[in-house]
């Protein structure tokens, strides 16, 4: 873990910053609590969170916008700051720091998509955030 944290810090990255790590970073802040440091951030930031992302994430009763997400550039602090670092199609264009964990989940991105195709997209990302949420508590315990 992170120095000066008994707590692992993850930080989610996608270029946009405006689907698939919103709802990562949301999911597993929602599922976590405050036992992990949840970031997301993406290489090239969009103006808005994806609004079929946003109605996905509201159909669980998980509000984007109550939380202030918006969309946030990618630094190399955030990433310095992370236990594990897990990008979702942002190949080359993501920072690599050797000590790091690094995850690649391959997911359709939601851009473009309607409310029907987004949600199996978050349902896939749950089902990944949740097993994460259980291996790091297992290793904090």
């Amino acid at each position: 873990m992170a120095e000066n944290s008994a707590r692992p810090e993850v930080l989610f990255v996608c270029i946009h910053n405006a689907g698939r790590s919103q709802m990562a970073a949301a999911l597993l802040a929602h599922h976590a609590g405050d036992r992990v440091i949840v970031r997301s951030a993406g290489t090239a930031p969009a103006d808005t969170i994806n609004p079929a992302v946003v109605e996905a994430m509201a159909d669980l009763g998980i509000d984007l916008r109550a939380k202030g997400a918006h969309p946030k550039r990618l630094d190399d602090a955030a990433v310095q700051a992370s236990d594990v670092v897990i990008t979702m199609g942002c190949g080359d264009e993501c920072p690599f720091y050797p000590g790091k964990r690094y995850l690649d989940w391959a997911l359709d991105d939601p851009a473009g998509k309607g409310i029907d195709a987004v949600r199996p997209i978050r349902d896939e990302i749950d089902r990944r955030v949740q097993a994460l949420l259980a291996e790091l508590t297992a290793i904090s315990s």
